[in-house]
């Protein structure tokens, strides 16, 4: 017998699990549940990646992805699938052909996207954790907006296989939880790959990334950090992009339109798929740019990655506003308005991605009824201690904080 899901947040896509799949008993994960975002692969089941056209046409996968079954063989459960902001192409928390998710910690603003569908899930308490992707910030964003603990990882150490491909040099599985302890018991079973171990003795406060701030949110996190003071290396102000942020946040953009190009664009040209405002036109744009425009953001891409390894040394943490801004309120439609917005959002989640860095957020304050979430960068292979960081940081925050 099958059941529909309680979904008071909107979270799920019409075509979520209608029974779980059922974890190992015996597993340290065992009792908690999961969902998962609408592009990863379950044996016998098809994705659509946020769009309708996209689900019709797919083939039930053959294979069930490596990290869902990783989750199961721990003992959670899968219960759900998510709404994703449509083929991933937004940052907002917004999907013209399905509801919007509820963000349940600022019911009056969006969830933040892509994720949109896993936070709210999370935060709701639809499940304990959720499973989701992050190409430009689409895990850090919405848990940034909903009060959550976000992993975007060091590129490569959580599997990506059976999940639809975006950008590929950037693509990253992350994951949204509640608990500090919960994030660092399900970070250790899904981190796979080189760990590079050192004590965090160095803290740099992108002071260029804080003045781009809101100033409700950046005062909300300076207090923050005084209150973390005892618990952090003495911290130095330094600019990490400086006037060339602009620039940082526009090669990603060339460069995830150009990758798009291989992954996505294909099935949209074939099949003329149906795309809802901002999405068509950002779809639109990407097909235009071109070889050499991709090349020359290479270049730059290098040289960022090769500031940032510099900064982000082992021992050293880079700290910054996960997002510049507050949620926006709900019913913003993903198009021309959304634009600053989305450039914004962008300069600050650029940076790990371009890099292939970890980076977390945590959810550090509120301002004006919202959530604020405050990220550190960590060094390749840092994944573990920033979980760790988030553990011992977690009794220190709080809507007060």
């Amino acid at each position: 017998m099958t059941s529909v899901p309680h979904d008071p947040v909107n979270a799920l896509v019409p075509h979520t699990l209608t029974e779980p799949l059922a974890g190992n008993s015996n597993g340290p994960l065992a009792g908690l549940t999961f969902m998962v975002k609408d592009l990863f692969a379950i044996a016998g089941r098809k994705v659509g990646n946020g769009n309708p056209d996209f689900y019709e046409h797919a083939d039930p996968a053959s294979e069930t992805a490596p990290v869902i079954s990783r989750l199961l063989e721990a003992g959670a459960s899968c219960t759900g699938i998510t709404i994703c902001d449509e083929l991933f192409y937004s940052v907002l928390g917004w999907n013209a052909h399905y509801t919007q998710p509820v963000n349940p910690r600022a019911p009056k603003h969006v969830t933040g996207g892509s994720s949109c569908g896993a936070a709210a899930a999370v935060a709701g308490a639809l499940c304990d954790f959720a499973l989701g992707s992050d190409t430009g910030g689409s895990i850090r964003v919405p848990a940034s907006f909903c009060g959550l603990y976000g992993l975007r990882p060091s590129f490569g150490r959580i599997a990506i296989d059976g999940a639809t491909a975006m950008a590929p040099s950037y693509d990253a599985i992350g994951f949204l939880t509640r608990d500090a302890g919960l994030f660092r018991k399900v970070g250790h079973i899904l981190l796979e790959g080189e760990r590079v171990d050192a004590k965090v003795e160095r803290l740099i406060l992108a002071q260029d990334l804080f003045n781009h701030a809101e100033a409700s949110a950046d005062r909300a996190l300076w207090r923050v950090l005084e209150n973390l003071s005892s618990q952090l290396p003495p911290t130095e102000h330094q600019d990490v992009a400086g006037e060339a942020l602009d620039d940082w946040r526009n090669a990603f953009r060339i460069i995830q339109g150009f990758e798009i190009q291989s992954t996505l664009l294909p099935f949209i040209r074939s099949h003329n798929a149906g795309l809802g405002p901002g999405i068509k036109e950002r779809f639109a744009a990407a097909a235009e740019i071109t070889p050499a425009e991709a090349q020359a953001a290479r270049g730059l891409r290098s040289e960022i990655a090769e500031r940032l390894n510099a900064l982000a040394k082992p021992g050293t943490l880079i700290v910054l506003p996960t997002t510049p801004t507050l949620p926006p309120e709900r019913g913003i439609p993903d198009g021309a308005s959304f634009a600053e917005f989305r450039q914004e959002t962008l300069g600050h989640t650029c940076l790990a991605g371009h890099a292939g860095l970890p980076q977390i957020s945590l959810p550090a304050a509120e301002a004006a009824g919202c959530p604020i979430g405050l990220s550190f960068i960590g060094w390749k292979g840092s994944d573990e201690a920033l979980l760790d960081l988030a553990v011992r940081l977690a009794p220190f925050f709080g809507p007060n904080a």
